[in-house]
């Protein structure tokens, strides 16, 4: 499932195309995807003008001129592909419908987004803007890593009394928004910090120096486009590759590329995930 540096790639990539331009016409081709459909979906978001994109966790959120807000999760193998951009930053003409194209928006400029998602596990919602914060799937997020909420003094905070493994508190959403899997392997790697030791039982300074690890690590797979695991795509169809930077991740019997370490990656598995670690760099 797409991570927040695969989320933030898609978001920049579409940003350009929608941002400022009217939807001309929003076409749905089923009732739902993972969940239903908000009521009149397509009549809400046609003749809307899109006045920003952001990110909040793994959703990408639309705020619209119509003072709602729509809310894109691509869920395991959802794509927001754009086809006829004018702005000459995307090369793809239009595209003919594909069976799992589940959402088409045509915007007033030429441009057009297109939602494929085969699985069928990604969502969208449309909801008033001022109620984002209460929104069931956004209420109970913790803050954005990338931004001033997320410091030492915070992560020390929330951490000070989880005796959960250290892997699975920050995966927690509650802890940090947008911390998936593959990441958190790096950035427990880079910060010789054992994915199974008790966060409780981490010391300060380390969490202190996981906080910059955890941004540095974000910010590289962003600039690499992401990692292209099975079926994420970058808006522009193209792929990301910041998989040719994992030191530890799906690296499992291979050299820990530390010098001087002479051990293996090994792999556990930790409620359901696989995690990837060096038994001698972290402890």
């Amino acid at each position: 499932m797409p991570e927040l540096p695969e989320v933030e790639t898609v978001r920049r990539g579409l940003a350009p195309v929608m941002e400022g331009n009217v939807i001309a016409k929003a076409q749905v081709n089923r009732p739902d995807l993972r969940w239903p459909f908000p009521e009149n979906m397509a009549e809400r978001l046609t003749g809307s003008r899109v006045l920003r994109l952001r990110r909040r966790s793994k959703y990408i959120l639309v705020d619209l001129d119509s003072q709602e807000t729509a809310l894109i999760h691509l869920g395991m193998s959802g794509r927001m592909l754009v086809s006829g951009d004018p702005l000459g930053q995307f090369v793809h003409d239009h595209p003919l419908p594909e069976k799992h194209d589940h959402v088409v928006l045509h915007m007033e400029t030429g441009a057009r987004i297109t939602f494929n998602d085969p699985r069928r596990f990604g969502a969208m919602d449309l909801f008033a803007t001022d109620g984002a914060e209460t929104h069931p799937l956004l209420a109970s997020i913790g803050p954005e890593p990338l931004g001033n909420g997320f410091d030492e003094s915070y992560l020390r905070g929330a951490l000070a009394h989880r005796n959960t493994p250290m892997k699975s508190a920050l995966l927690d959403q509650k802890t940090v928004a947008g911390l998936g899997n593959i990441y958190v392997c790096e950035a427990l790697f880079r910060s010789k910090i054992h994915p199974t030791r008790p966060a409780r039982r981490v010391s300060k300074d380390r969490i202190s120096r996981l906080v910059p690890v955890i941004r540095d690590v974000l910010n590289e797979a962003i600039e690499a486009g992401g990692s292209s695991l099975r079926d994420f795509r970058q808006a522009d169809g193209e792929l990301g590759y910041f998989q040719h930077s994992f030191d530890v991740y799906g690296r499992e019997g291979e050299p820990c590329r530390t010098p001087g370490c002479a051990s293996t990656i090994r792999r556990i598995v930790q409620s359901g995930r696989s995690t990837f670690y060096c038994p001698t760099c972290q402890r």
